[in-house]
Parts: C-alpha cells; sequence; structure tokens
C-alpha cells in the first residue's frame, strides 16, 4: 500500500526517529496538513509549530497530553479552540494572524490551567481598545498576551529557548520539515541561471 503524503511529510520531518521519541516538530508551510495523523503516538511531543499551513478549523486537533508550546499562526482558524483541551499541559499558545474576530472563541482556554503565554497579533480582537485586560480577566492564569503582562510591563525572553529553557534549535530535539518550494530556493543559493 502507498504511503500517503501526509505520512511521507511527517516521515521526512522526523528525520526517521518514531513519533515517541520527537520532542519538537516543525510543520511550517506545509499545506493542507492532515493534522489527524498527528496522533496520540507522539506521546513526547512537547513543542509542535504549524505556521501558515492553511488550517481553518482545529476540529480534528489531536490529542497530545505532553503538548507545553503550540504556534498556530498566519492560518484560517476561526472555531475549534476548545478542541485544545486535548492538550491540558500547554503553557504557550501562538494564534497570531488567525480569524480570531471575538473573545468568545477564546474562553475555552481558561480551562488550560497551565496556560500562561497567549499570542494574539494580527487577530481582530486586538484592535479593540484594553483587550489584553479583557483577556487577563477572562483566562486569569495567563501571565503574558501578546509578550506584554497585565501591568503593560513586557515579557524579557530569549526566543531560541523553549519552555522548559531548551534550546529549540538542537537538532536532536527538534524536526524541521521544510516546503518543497522552500527547498528548492534553498538549493538555488540565489544565482539565477540561463
Amino acid at each position: 500500500m502507498e504511503k500517503s503524503k501526509t505520512n511521507q511529510t511527517l516521515e521526512l520531518a522526523m528525520k526517521g526517529r518514531e513519533p515517541e521519541q520527537t520532542v519538537a516538530l516543525c510543520l511550517d508551510n506545509w499545506r493542507n496538513p492532515d493534522i489527524e495523523q498527528l496522533s496520540e503516538r507522539f506521546v513526547n511531543l512537547e513543542e509542535l509549530s504549524l505556521v501558515n499551513v492553511g488550517l481553518q478549523s482545529l476540529k480534528k486537533f489531536p490529542k497530545l497530553e505532553s503538548l507545553k508550546k503550540l504556534d498556530l499562526s498566519d492560518n484560517f482558524i476561526a472555531n475549534g479552540l476548545e478542541n485544545l483541551l486535548n492538550c491540558p499541559n500547554l503553557k504557550h499558545i501562538q494564534l497570531n494572524g488567525n480569524k480570531i474576530n471575538d473573545f468568545q472563541q477564546l474562553e475555552c482556554l481558561k480551562e488550560l490551567k497551565n496556560l500562561t503565554h497567549l499570542d494574539l497579533f494580527n487577530c481582530g480582537v486586538t484592535d479593540e481598545e484594553g483587550y489584553r485586560q479583557r483577556i487577563f480577566a477572562m483566562i486569569p492564569q495567563l501571565k503574558y498576551v501578546d509578550g506584554v503582562d497585565a501591568n503593560d510591563e513586557y515579557e524579557d525572553s530569549d526566543a531560541e529557548y523553549d519552555v522548559e529553557g531548551r534550546n529549540i534549535f538542537n537538532d536532536d530535539l527538534c524536526y524541521f520539515f521544510i516546503a518543497e518550494e522552500d527547498e528548492e530556493d534553498m538549493n538555488n543559493d540565489g544565482i539565477d541561471e540561463e
């Protein structure tokens, strides 16, 4: 039986390792992903990045109990955030550039007791003055909304480290997927051939 393109992509991104060995997975720019393939077999997955993959909903988002950091930036997500409750250890969610236009869409996140960071840049809710204070009131366990705390102080962070202080670019921890078109661009080295 021929493997699906989704399975082939996941195998490439995991560099031959088993799902159980995968701690961090970056699948940015993976067009039209079948997120159901990110099954419960990824028992140790702590970080997942699905930036710009075309997601419109999280209705079929898998149960990933070890997941702590999730980046869903630059998609078209407008509903299904309640499915993130299947990831009870989430500490940091990035929803930048999605169709989060109503505070009601975020209300379910108050059930994620470990959630301390929520990023919503370029979402409709951020157009409302005082949106951060409203979100802090709705989700009291949050420490930062868009990198700012309830006292309007900016978070002092280093983007190269995860929520546990590990270097996220350590090849033993993170498995990257580069979209085919990006891979071709990288191989070109910026030289135009005639």
